[in-house]
């Protein structure tokens, strides 16, 4: 998995490409790093690119909701498609992490 990101004045955007795995789980760290940032309110997590995810990947993405919570930042999961789409679907995601389609 690849990311970039991009800051605004109230929160910060996540672009995903690729796979999301269980080999990225150190990966997963430096996203979490940007929730560090001061004055964030809100973090994207865009997911148009992604390819694949497998359930460590939606473990992480959990993982981000969990460390959004704990400072008290929403966090966004944009652009689901396809088969990841469904990934999330089948695992109810949509139940504790906000989902923009």
């Amino acid at each position: 998995m690849d990311f970039e990101s991009s800051t605004s004045s109230d929160g910060i955007e996540a672009r995903l490409r690729g796979r999301l795995e269980f080999t990225d789980h150190d990966r997963l760290r430096d996203i979490v790093r940007l929730l560090e940032s001061d004055g964030i309110k809100r973090m994207v997590i865009d997911l148009k690119d992604l390819e694949f995810i497998d359930s460590a990947g939606l473990g992480m993405l959990l993982i981000m909701q969990e460390e959004a919570e704990q400072r008290n930042v929403k966090l966004i999961v944009r652009g689901p498609r396809n088969d990841v789409k469904r990934s999330i679907d089948l695992a109810r995601i949509s139940e504790i992490i906000t989902i923009e389609t």
